[in-house]
């Protein structure tokens, strides 16, 4: 399943669909309110009309009181202090006439008037209608007008919108933002990983936290990688063998021409000199002549091993039973080596592996002896066959100390060993013939506190063994 698309459309969707639902939603809540400019318009109207209603009755008493129709109720200054609190409040302001509302439901104009410093005051009483009720709604209609007037609504309504449909879609930006990153993130590691292993840092990395189409490419990569770091690896050990190996055939060509007559002068002299008078002399040149032939004896091994080191053996490649071979190695190398415990681990379901017998049993050996060198009297050993990333493993094991960050810096290096009596090829040649096998030999952690080997092996193939057998 693409996970990856479906992952890109999933986003796509929801920082689509959500904020214009969003955005909808506020559309339809905003329209469903429904202002009535109609009313408020009429009650303009109806507040500016009983304003005229009142200002009408009040001009038309005034007339009355003037024609004399309404006779006036006269508050004389002598009795000052007898007149209601209306009159007191007329009669101290210097207003030459006004008007008031009075009675007890508020249903009674007063027109009041200066006469010298006495106050008339002309009265009529408006059947079932209160003037002050009147008077009240007249005020608050008018608030209500001018407060909605102040108000631009249609603009209020518009902002709104404006506002929550920006932050809806602003919101949903950032979203898409944010997956963005988290998708492309990946990529851009990816990325930067191919860009340093072509600029030749083969142990460059990405770390992988998704199983998506991404997550795979990245663990591709990281396999890819450590192929390509292996390779390299086997080729410039194989390119640093043949050099060698051309200086070994030359070393060992060399001093086997040298040795020799060295050999033969020895023993010429021991035989010339053997009857020498007296017996100091006689034992003097018989012990010379021992230490040269030893030294000739050991510079003899090591022609041979450097010989060994620089033939190029034939590969003869065949099926081989790899858990028989390995037991047949252990059961070999157990009688030398009596005071050491040697433990079998085999894995029943491994494969068999394709690959020339004696080239295995050299490197078994050498392994098998070096374990046992490490381990020392009394020590362990265990020998296991596993299965590595569709190839065959045989593991080596041993209780020894372990090896030094010198000794695993340049294990596999030719001409250094780290055993008293060692030529420092074992393993050189080990990984050779593991290489000519299509295998390899890695350095692993051991399980038994030293050192610890694994031999790659190639599986059989049923395919490839007839091809052989008829080539």
């Amino acid at each position: 399943m693409n996970r990856l698309r479906n992952r890109l459309i999933l986003v796509f969707l929801a920082a689509t669909l959500i904020p214009l639902s969003a955005t909808l939603w506020v559309t339809t809540t905003l329209l469903s309110i429904k202002p009535n400019f109609a009313a408020i318009s009429r009650m303009d109207s109806l507040s500016a009309s009983l304003r005229r209603t009142g200002r009408e009755l009040i001009t038309q008493l005034k007339l009355q009181a003037q024609s004399g129709q309404i006779p006036p109720a006269v508050y004389a200054d002598a009795d000052r202090a007898q007149w209601p609190q209306a009159v007191k409040t007329f009669a101290a302001s210097n207003q030459p006439d006004t008007s008031i509302v009075s009675g007890k439901d508020g249903d009674t104009i007063q027109y009041l008037t200066r006469h010298g410093n006495d106050v008339w005051v002309y009265s009529t009483t408006l059947r079932d209608v209160r003037m002050d009720q009147l008077e009240r709604e007249i005020r608050d209609a008018g608030a209500l007008s001018a407060a909605v007037n102040e108000r631009d609504v249609p603009r209020g309504i518009l902002l709104t919108y404006i506002v929550l449909a920006a932050s809806f879609w602003l919101a949903a930006l950032a979203f898409l933002i944010y997956f963005a990153h988290r998708i492309s993130r990946p990529i851009q590691s990816l990325t930067a990983g191919l860009t340093k292993v072509a600029g030749g840092d083969l142990d460059a990395r990405v770390v992988a936290h998704r199983d998506d189409e991404v997550g795979r490419a990245i663990q591709a990569f990281n396999g890819m990688a450590e192929q390509l770091h292996a390779a390299t690896e086997r080729l410039v050990t194989m390119r640093q063998l043949e050099g060698l190996q051309l200086l070994a055939r030359k070393m060992a060509h060399e001093v086997k021409n040298s040795l020799t007559p060295i050999r033969l002068t020895v023993e010429e002299m021991v035989d010339r000199y053997g009857e020498a008078e007296r017996p100091t002399d006689r034992v003097f040149i018989e012990q010379a002549a021992q230490i040269v032939v030893d030294e000739i004896e050991t510079l003899e091994r090591r022609v041979r091993a450097f010989s060994q080191f620089a033939a190029e053996p034939p590969v003869r490649p065949q099926t081989v039973e790899v858990n028989a071979l390995l037991q047949e190695r252990v059961a070999f190398l157990k009688t030398a080596h009596a005071e050491i415990a040697y433990e079998c681990r085999l894995d029943e379901s491994a494969p068999e592996a394709f690959v020339d017998p004696d080239l295995i049993k050299g490197i078994l050996t050498n392994l098998l002896e070096n374990a046992a060198d490490a381990a020392g009297e009394g020590g362990r050993i265990m020998a296991a066959s596993t299965v590595q990333n569709g190839r065959v493993a045989i593991e080596v094991h041993d209780s020894g100390p372990g090896l030094s960050a010198q000794a695993r810096a340049s294990l596999f290096q030719p001409t250094i060993s780290f055993k008293k009596r060692g030529m420092g090829l074992g393993l050189s040649i080990a990984r050779r013939s593991a290489l000519l096998s299509g295998g390899d030999i890695l350095l692993v952690k051991g399980e038994l506190g030293g050192a610890a080997f694994r031999v790659l092996l190639p599986r059989a193939n049923h395919g490839e063994q007839t091809r052989s057998d008829r080539g």
